[in-house]
């Protein structure tokens, strides 16, 4: 790989990030020399720099094993090319450092045996963040997951989310366009930065008003890590109860955020597929504590 953002960065942290590994695995393959830059052994500790050429070691991470288990899953539609299944908030979406079992992939190979894509995301075209809930795309063969993520990526395939936000927003609607990076000073986060950001495109509408909370509905042009998150804390709005993003401390359901519209064209028949899916019960028990001045 070649070093094109985070220059600076500890060569351990920034393999960790690029490579989705732990930083002890890390280091460990530093250490066993099965990392050069620009042809050389180094430490650690050594700062990457701008056009690095990194190589690592391609057996890194082949002795995890992603193992099938038996999870629930709320599947709403299903065919022989693809899968569209309503997450539950907390569901990690697939494996990671420190994810590695319980998550939806884990689910996925439980029941479909032959899964096309990498083997860590098999299946998987789009996330949705560990708490936020809702709709999701899943492909099982070859040719859907090659569709599906065209359609992603030129933007056919409609997702809207609902969001509670803390703070009454004025205006009815609004568009925030604001590049979204990595976030320089805490890795864990994504933040709206000039620096190495990528484009990013949030619509949004609202829905309803409390006394300092406002219920929205989002719609992206662009699918950033933490887009939402990101961008509503970013204009003084953030995601209700968000441990990352939002005000003072969250609890452990998470974000109030769900994915609860879809809309596409299957991408083999070409017939309309629209669902919508209610919020979770959690989600609407917070919603009616805040509609009672709770």
């Amino acid at each position: 790989m070649i070093v094109e953002d985070n220059e600076g960065l500890r060569l351990d942290s920034y393999l960790s990030e690029k490579l989705d590994l732990s930083r002890s695995k890390v280091q460990k393959l530093i250490k066993d020399e099965k990392v050069l830059v620009n042809g050389k052994k180094v430490n650690s500790s050594y700062s990457v720099k701008l056009d690095d050429e990194i190589i690592v070691n391609d057996e890194l991470d082949y002795e995890i094993k992603v193992d099938p288990e038996d999870i629930p899953l709320n599947i709403i539609y299903e065919d022989d090319d693809l899968l569209i299944i309503n997450k539950e908030s907390g569901m990690v979406v697939h494996p990671a450092p420190g994810h590695y079992t319980g998550t939806l992939v884990n689910a996925l190979l439980y029941r479909y045996k032959e899964l096309a894509g990498d083997k860590f995301r098999p299946g998987i075209v789009h996330r949705l963040d560990k708490d936020t809930s809702g709709l999701m795309l899943v492909a099982k063969n070859e040719f859907t997951l090659e569709k599906l993520s065209e359609m992603i990526s030129t933007k056919s395939v409609e997702r809207k989310y609902i969001a509670l936000v803390d703070g009454v927003i004025k205006n009815d609607s609004g568009e925030i366009d604001a590049p979204i990076g990595r976030d320089r000073n805490n890795r864990q986060k994504m933040a709206v930065t000039d620096v190495n950001g990528k484009n990013a495109i949030t619509h949004f509408k609202v829905l309803d008003r409390f006394n300092n909370h406002t219920l929205i509905e989002c719609i992206l042009d662009t699918g950033r890590t933490h887009q939402i998150r990101v961008h509503m804390a970013y204009i003084g709005y953030p995601v209700s109860n968000d441990p990352l993003y939002g005000r003072g401390k969250a609890d452990e359901y998470g974000q109030l955020l769900h994915s609860y519209s879809i809309k596409l064209k299957h991408p083999r028949t070409g017939k309309e597929l629209s669902y919508e899916i209610d919020l979770p019960e959690e989600f609407k028990n917070r919603l009616e504590k805040i509609k009672n001045g709770e």
